[in-house]
């Protein structure tokens, strides 16, 4: 377990020993606001709209595992259309990037100036091998052969799939990181590891209020990582 996950489980652990303490309302409003660093206005709450689809689904990936989740989902866009005689607009997907997962919603660059490989212990999705690379920006080029390519989370955005991305893992494993190694204060941290968010990919609250919102708008639950 490397340092930054020891220490989000320590402020998890401690947060929860505090929180029981609070009366209820108290607890929820304490954990709110520590789960966000933005306020409510700075979050794009917007998102249900684009589930327009018959069929609705969102992923819920709480871990890295070689970027799998992206190509459970795909499977199952793939699988609706092809076994329901389903159009590709009948099909909406949001996938849910939280927890450990919350990697996955940098880019290349935050990868490689971070480390991020080799301190979750990243793994190619095809050889198993370790690898330094973001695997859900894998492509034919990084040895991911077609149709399994198509999974890549650009590939997908540009299929209409949401991807939302958890600001209390962002908070808690990104900025640190940054503000670890760059030795900058979390505000410059924060600044930093936003730019590095993959394009359109959504901060919101947390993962579960994500999850929860996009079952609000009709989606079916699947815990795909």
């Amino acid at each position: 377990m490397d340092a930054t996950r020891r220490d989000f489980l320590g402020k998890i652990t401690a947060g929860a020993a505090a929180y029981s303490a609070l009366p209820i309302a108290l607890a929820v409003s304490a954990c709110a606001a520590e789960g966000s660093s933005q306020a409510a206005g700075e979050f794009d709450l917007t998102w249900p709209n684009k589930l327009t689809g018959k069929h609705r689904a969102v992923f819920d990936m709480a871990e890295i595992e070689s970027g799998y989740g992206l190509w459970r989902g795909m499977a199952w866009a793939g699988q609706v259309q092809q076994y329901q005689a389903a159009a590709p607009t009948d099909v909406s997907l949001a996938i849910v990037l939280r927890h450990n997962a919350i990697s996955l919603a940098m880019d290349q660059a935050f990868w490689d100036k971070y480390g991020v490989g080799k301190a979750k212990m990243v793994t190619h999705p095809m050889t198993q091998a370790a690898t330094d690379k973001n695997p859900v920006l894998l492509g034919a080029d990084g040895g991911v052969p077609a149709p399994f390519d198509a999974a890549a989370l650009p590939k997908q955005q540009a299929k209409g799939v949401v991807f939302l991305a958890c600001n209390l893992a962002f908070n808690l494993d990104c900025v640190p990181r940054v503000q670890s190694m760059d030795k900058v204060s979390t505000e410059e941290a924060t600044k930093i590891a936003k730019s590095h968010l993959l394009p359109g990919v959504l901060l919101q609250p947390s993962g579960v209020f994500a999850v929860t919102r996009a079952q609000e708008a009709g989606a079916t639950y699947v815990k795909a990582s």
